[in-house]
């Protein structure tokens, strides 16, 4: 894409002052299509139709599918979904690195619907490495990893609520002044 400025020359090919760019009488030639990078928001998702994508939601789900149809505010259509639910490895009490893995596992979801308000994040999912599991992880069952994830989100809940509690005797209010904290 070429940059333009309100300062500099109008390209070539532009409209001046309302004589048409191929002079009079010319027609245009065979019918020429904008590139991909053209098109914004919803548009885009036209490539991505019928293939596999991950899609991160702003609760932080993370949904794999294949596109399936979408509208102008970038609903999406999702068939053959999976959840996959991710739980981190264990941080060490020294804070160094931990050398274990974390675990995931896919929950199988379907037809999934969403609302395009609520996408984060999407991208293509390489077919290639589709069945590798992510760097960092490995696979687990289920309802091991649902367990150990509710814990962990229970266990930041507390420690928010901790944080919020000692900022507020500090005197710090922020997002949360109206909030009561128990």
């Amino acid at each position: 894409m070429e940059n333009l400025t309100l300062d500099g020359p109008p390209p070539q090919g532009s409209l001046e002052a309302g004589v048409p760019p191929l002079g009079p009488g010319v027609s245009p030639g065979p019918n020429q299509q904008l590139p991909p990078q053209m098109f914004t928001t919803a548009a885009q998702l036209l490539d991505m139709t019928d293939k596999k994508l991950m899609v991160s939601l702003r609760d932080g789900r993370k949904l794999i599918g294949v596109l399936r149809s979408w509208d102008q505010f970038a609903n999406l259509v999702l068939q053959s979904t999976v959840e996959r639910v991710f739980v981190p490895p264990p941080i060490p009490s020294n804070g160094s690195p931990s050398s274990q893995l974390g675990l995931y596992a896919d929950v199988p979801r379907g037809i999934f619907l969403v609302r395009g308000e609520n996408v984060l994040l999407l991208g293509e999912i390489d077919l290639d490495k589709d069945d590798d599991a992510p760097p960092g992880y490995e696979k687990a069952d289920v309802e091991v990893v649902k367990k150990l994830a509710k814990e962990k989100k229970e266990k930041d809940a507390r420690r928010e609520k901790s944080r919020l509690k000692k900022l507020s005797e500090l005197g710090f209010e922020g997002e949360n002044a109206g909030e009561i904290l128990i």
